[in-house]
């Protein structure tokens, strides 16, 4: 290829990342606002939050992008750019799916660390904060992690509203070079790439973040018992509270 069709490439790579960067900041975000909404104590903000689960998981998000990209603005009075577009139809739809991630991590914790918060007269804000999240979070990587690489590949999706990510720049260069197979493997690696550095770094975040519990990750050496709520934090806050 010539260094014009490079820098095509090149460009579509930073576009991609942008997106991916910016979606995966507002799925995080919506899993858990939703994920923490489907535990709440009250039955409307369960059903709710459940709503909004089953209507983005039940939709494609092609259909989703095609949407908020044409639908959605005319209704408005006004238009969304390709790439804002592109982000808060991914984002929506894959925080969906990592909302069910975040709620069940949370209902897998020991209930008997529930129990010893509501024992030190913890708000549900601050078990939420000091007891339930620190061991969650760690058993949400994994999963995470699975579905930043599937939101890396949805971020493809957006070449149908015309965005120059990198499928739709690798096609305009499969084009001018009428060679669909040597162009279609480069970006075939240059996907795998990106996503073997995703997952790299989630596996380092893992490891961090269950050392800080006493952990160690599966394949890593045995796994010790999670922290009673008094030898954590908790156990501060109880102090300072006496």
């Amino acid at each position: 290829m010539t260094s014009g069709l490079w820098e095509l490439v090149l460009k579509g790579i930073w576009v991609t990342v942008q997106l991916l960067v910016f979606s995966a900041l507002l799925a995080a975000a919506v899993s858990f606002v939703v994920g923490i909404a489907r535990t709440h104590r009250l039955w409307i903000v369960r059903f709710l939050a459940g709503f909004y689960t089953e209507v983005f998981r039940g939709t494609s998000a092609l259909i989703m992008i095609f949407w908020v990209f044409f639908v959605l603005p005319p209704a408005f009075g006004w238009q969304l750019v390709p790439m804002w577009a592109g982000t808060l139809a991914l984002g929506l739809t894959y925080g969906a799916y990592g909302s069910e991630i975040v709620r069940g991590a949370l209902n897998s914790v020991d209930p008997a660390q529930r129990e010893g918060g509501i024992a030190l007269s913890f708000s549900p804000w601050q078990r939420l904060r000091l007891i339930l999240l620190p061991q969650a979070v760690p058993e949400m990587i994994p999963p995470f992690s699975n579905l930043l690489i599937e939101l890396l590949k949805g971020t493809a999706l957006v070449s149908v509203m015309g965005m120059g990510d990198l499928a739709f720049s690798g096609n305009l260069v499969r084009l001018a070079l009428q060679e669909s197979a040597e162009i279609y493997t480069y970006i075939l690696l240059i996907y795998f790439v990106i996503a073997f550095l995703l997952t790299r770094v989630m596996r380092g975040l893992e490891k961090r973040l269950k050392a800080g519990l006493g952990r160690v990750p599966e394949g890593g050496g045995k796994k010790l018992p999670a922290p009673r709520p008094e030898t954590t934090a908790v156990g501060a806050e109880a102090a300072g509270g006496r």
